[in-house]
């Protein structure tokens, strides 16, 4: 089975041809990082116009480089949701009217469900076996930060989110205040990397519970540099946000070790957070997707704690792409031609109900 997945939820174009939920056979990423940098993040409306202007032309690419033809194709999948509404129409109309002009079954995925199915994809033949049932997966990424119980696939437990800022979202304010760009991820792993001696920061348990929170790092890592910044003897208790310029006051050597410490605070939460309930929930393995599945520090801290079989969506496939949503497409073929975009759209909230599998920290409108 072949098939053609659309992703536009946010600020990447992407297209991808993949066979049988499995085998990339393509997978174009046009990036808009160059236009929102100046922004220090996304801007919704320049996203969306970019989208329109070349999801066509990676269309075309995605086609090309897979060595098939539109008639070739058993269905067309896209971006559903949850996303910007105005990057998600793009993807979400191309697609569906593609698959209404050439008469094939248009498939709606849910973003975060395509994160899922990353580690599912492989460009290797013959294909590598399919991850162990259940799953323990950490969805952590500029949107999202989640723990997910993967029973079987549409079979999802929501144990853990985020009650705050997402892990991404942390990482690009964290780089904006260091006055080191965007987007986050990628320059406070690149600065960490010349640490001589991390800060110390805090980590927010919240114990009894799979949740996170960055909200509290974040604070605190603002005060460590406006501390830094100004000397040890200021108090900066109730003085607000330090200002855009305040970075510029800090060393190349104070900035790495304020960048290493923030990390090293997140990737500790996550890790441990992870482990613990995949040990609660007697995963048989352990899943980490997402954006911020590409940083350094946290495979390899997943790869040293985990004894259990561990799958980490490779670079390609960890930031937003089409081919995972192909990969979900697959195995749900839930054909729904006359949906529309939600750009709220829960995981799979029906079947979370109907699993009948609760838990204290679940909510029914996850």
């Amino acid at each position: 089975m072949l098939i053609l997945a659309i992703e536009t939820s946010c600020d990447e174009t992407s297209c991808a041809v993949v066979q049988d939920g499995r085998l990339v056979r393509s997978n174009v990423v046009a990036s808009q990082i160059d236009l929102h940098a100046p922004y220090g993040g996304v801007v919704p409306e320049i996203a969306s116009r970019r989208h329109v202007e070349i999801i066509t032309l990676v269309a075309r690419q995605a086609l090309d480089v897979a060595g098939a033809r539109i008639q070739d194709l058993d269905a067309i999948a896209a971006t559903r949701g949850p996303g910007l509404a105005g990057a998600l129409l793009v993807g979400f109309s191309f697609g569906r009217g593609l698959a209404q002009a050439r008469g094939l079954p248009f498939i709606p995925v849910n973003h975060l469900e395509g994160h899922l199915h990353s580690v599912w994809l492989t460009r290797d033949e013959p294909m590598p076996p399919e991850p162990k049932l259940p799953l323990m997966a950490l969805i952590v990424s500029g949107g999202h930060t989640e723990l997910v119980l993967m029973n079987a696939h549409g079979d999802y437990i929501r144990v853990g989110r985020t009650l705050d800022d997402a892990a991404g979202e942390a990482f690009d304010k964290v780089a904006r205040l260091l006055g080191l760009g965007y987007p986050g991820g990628p320059a406070i792993q690149a600065a960490a990397a010349a640490a001589s001696s991390p800060v110390t920061l805090p980590r927010a348990w919240l114990r009894g519970t799979h949740d996170f929170s960055f909200s509290g790092l974040k604070t605190a890592t603002l005060h460590v540099v406006a501390r830094t910044a100004r000397g040890e003897a200021a108090d900066v208790r109730g003085a607000g946000p330090p200002s855009a310029d305040l970075s510029r006051e800090l060393t190349g050597t104070e900035v790495a070790n304020i960048a290493a410490g923030f990390q090293e605070s997140v990737v500790d939460v996550l890790v441990v957070k992870t482990m613990r309930a995949a040990e609660q929930y007697g995963a048989r393995s352990i899943a980490v997707v997402g954006g911020v599945a590409a940083n350094r520090l946290l495979r390899e801290r997943m790869e040293g704690a985990c004894a259990l079989p561990l799958y980490i969506s490779p670079p390609e496939f960890s930031t937003d792409n089409a081919a995972m949503i192909a990969a979900a497409a697959y195995f749900a073929r839930a054909v729904q031609p006359d949906c529309d975009i939600k750009p709220n759209l829960p995981l799979a909230a029906s079947r979370l109900v109907r699993a009948g599998r609760r838990t204290p920290n679940q909510d029914a409108s996850s």
